[in-house]
């Protein structure tokens, strides 16, 4: 099996990480997190950059690209923290109209919780159809750990086997912020100077820098690898990876920059807690060891 990506999906990657590096920056992550909501405008231009309709046919109007390229723009969206239902507004391309263009914001029940519903147009979830719109008038507004992931929980939702493809491109935005703290741990501890030297030249600083990139360089080749073949049990392999990475590199990132990681000034403290809240999705930790074990005991 060949992981080498094509000069297409490098260059879909390029332009997709030009596009956020353009129009969600560090400086818009930070605006968001003081002014919390959904940019309406960034979402077209999303819509109008192929990111919803990446895997719907030409002749349908989309783009006609496939799982490995969806895994690939949503590894850029984790890696900028990006804004928004997502994977809800993606999954929903080929059934909701304006969803593929951007126009419809689509929010998605998944188990019990739902992202972002109150910006939402349209409700989705798996049991109904992937059209199917969702009751959710008794939904209750929860205290979200990530200031940017406003969450609610839907009475009585919950149950049935979580989408594959769903599992899988919540592991690439798990892989993207895994990489994120990579480099801003890397970064931190190349300037920071403590007893006239960069930190990172002392060797715990070393081995939690080397043990971040060795964790998200394994679950960067399970989450390709996934793609490629789109095998339940390989996505269950990637997603335990894929949080893992998130979760522990973001912890240790905080590590490296001491208490500052901890400050609103920088975005660490923002990896750690929407890595946080995307390990709650369905399809994480404790199913996918369940879909695992299962097959090893078959």
């Amino acid at each position: 099996m060949r992981f080498r990506l094509t000069g297409e999906q490098r260059s879909l990657r390029e332009g997709m990480r030009a596009l956020l590096g353009r129009r969600f920056d560090g400086a818009a992550l930070r605006a968001a997190v003081a002014a919390p909501g959904l940019d309406r405008e960034l979402w077209r231009e999303l819509g109008a950059a192929g990111f919803f309709a990446l895997r719907l046919p030409e002749a349908a109007g989309g783009v006609g690209l496939g799982l490995p390229e969806a895994v690939l723009v949503f590894e850029e969206a984790g890696r900028a923290l990006l804004t928004g239902p997502l994977l809800a507004t993606h999954l929903a391309a080929a059934d909701v109209p304006g969803a593929a263009e951007g126009e419809t914001v689509v929010a998605r029940v998944d188990g019990a919780l739902v992202e972002w519903l109150a910006e939402a147009d349209v409700v989705t979830g798996s049991a109904g159809g992937a059209g199917g719109a969702w009751d959710v008038s008794e939904a209750v507004p929860l205290r979200s750990v990530d200031p940017l992931t406003p969450l609610h929980r839907v009475p009585g939702a919950g149950g049935g086997d979580p989408d594959p493809v769903a599992v899988l491109l919540t592991a690439a935005e798990q892989l993207g912020t895994a990489v994120r703290a990579c480099e801003l741990a890397v970064q931190h501890a190349r300037t920071r100077v403590q007893f006239g030297q960069p930190i990172g030249a002392f060797q715990a600083v070393k081995h939690l820098c080397a043990e971040m990139l060795v964790r998200a360089e394994t679950a960067r080749a399970a989450v390709y690898a996934a793609a490629v073949t789109a095998d339940p049990l390989d996505i269950a392999a990637a997603r335990l990876l894929a949080d893992e990475a998130a979760v522990a590199g973001s912890r240790d990132c905080l590590q490296v920059h001491g208490g500052m990681g901890f400050t609103w000034e920088t975005e660490v403290h923002l990896l750690l807690k929407r890595a946080w809240v995307r390990s709650h999705r369905g399809g994480g930790v404790t199913e996918s060891e369940e879909k695992l074990a299962a097959d090893l005991l078959g």
